[in-house]
């Protein structure tokens, strides 16, 4: 357990980040999801606009540090690929 004042400081910052992350990393998979399901119901349409929307949201993710920039642009290509080959 922390015992100095700094080291206490450090474990509530670490608490908060972890929680807003989690939200932020949370939020990135519900907009992954929903292009999952579009690719999975074979819309193309749908799934291009839900691409549209999660793109943003992933490269958001990248700049507050939730993923790896490469990691993003993985799966963003992944799925853009994947809408792709469904027309």
């Amino acid at each position: 357990m922390a015992n100095s004042p700094q080291a206490k400081k450090r474990a509530r910052q670490n608490e908060r980040r972890f929680a807003v992350n989690k939200a932020r990393r949370s939020r990135i998979r519900t907009f992954l999801r929903t292009v999952e399901e579009a690719i999975a119901s074979g819309d193309q349409s749908a799934a291009a606009e839900a691409l549209k929307a999660a793109q943003p949201e992933v490269m958001r993710g990248v700049t507050k540090g939730v993923f790896h920039k490469n990691t993003a642009s993985r799966k963003i290509s992944r799925l853009a690929a994947r809408v792709k080959a469904l027309g």
